[in-house]
């Protein structure tokens, strides 16, 4: 009745599981409980007569960062900066509500632009979220690799029943790694191998994959996200 732009996701319950059915309600039903600028707002949701599962979130008019990069190039440090600085401000709230993103990639991150400022953040898609609780330290999500391989944390493929919040950080890393050099931190030919190295290489530094010089505090706060190791990586979002 508002007549507010909106896209609406649906899930028919011919084209899924009972499960996906599941997962997709609850996927609303945690992102309805952020309120950052950053983060994607839901509207409303529910099932239509016949069954079909809806939700109606902002329309987002923008270009999401993976179709960026791919036709602009690389972006300029200051730029990149501005980016996921808003990236880590959605995910501070989350992680502060005990929710984990676990699929923060290019493609989920969507820009868009107020009448005087370009470059404003959505994060959308919180489809594979999941929930900590803090003092049983066990989630209510029943453990799976789940996400992207090309921004996916070591632990997420190794021991994916003790996620946390550094996961994140470490995708963050990565989609950095992505705006500033124009390539993913690691290239492979098959997912096995892709997890491979996210397991055991180092990644070289983004100046060295870009071929030019950037700040070496730029690029040393991205390589310590991509850190193996979760307890070397920045302790917050709102620390990073």
């Amino acid at each position: 009745m508002l007549r507010r732009p909106s896209a609406v996701k649906l899930l028919s319950k011919e084209r899924a599981s009972e499960a996906d059915l599941l997962r997709f309600e609850r996927e609303v039903q945690l992102t309805s409980r952020l309120a950052h600028p950053n983060t994607v707002s839901i509207f409303d949701y529910g099932r239509t007569a016949d069954g079909v599962f809806y939700y109606a979130m902002e329309y987002l008019d923008g270009m999401d960062l993976d179709r960026l990069i791919r036709t602009a190039g690389p972006l300029e440090p200051a730029r990149a900066i501005h980016i996921m600085a808003q990236v880590c401000g959605a995910l501070a709230e989350a992680h502060a509500l005990g929710l984990i993103h676990r699929d923060i990639k290019p493609a989920n991150i969507v820009l868009t632009e107020r009448a005087d400022e370009p470059d404003i953040v959505k994060v959308v898609d919180f489809g594979l979220v999941r929930t900590v609780d803090r003092s049983q330290g066990v989630s209510d999500f029943n453990a799976a690799i789940v996400g992207t391989p090309l921004y996916m944390a070591p632990e997420a493929v190794t021991a994916p029943d003790t996620l946390d919040a550094r996961a994140d950080l470490y995708a963050v890393g990565a989609v950095a790694y992505f705006l500033l050099t124009g390539r993913a931190v690691f290239e492979a030919g098959t997912v096995i191998e892709m997890c491979s190295k996210h397991m055991w290489e180092q990644p070289v530094s983004p100046s060295e994959k870009l071929g030019k010089s950037l700040s070496p505090d730029l690029g040393t706060l991205v390589l310590t996200c991509l850190a193996k190791d979760r307890e070397a990586r920045p302790s917050s979002a709102a620390t990073l």
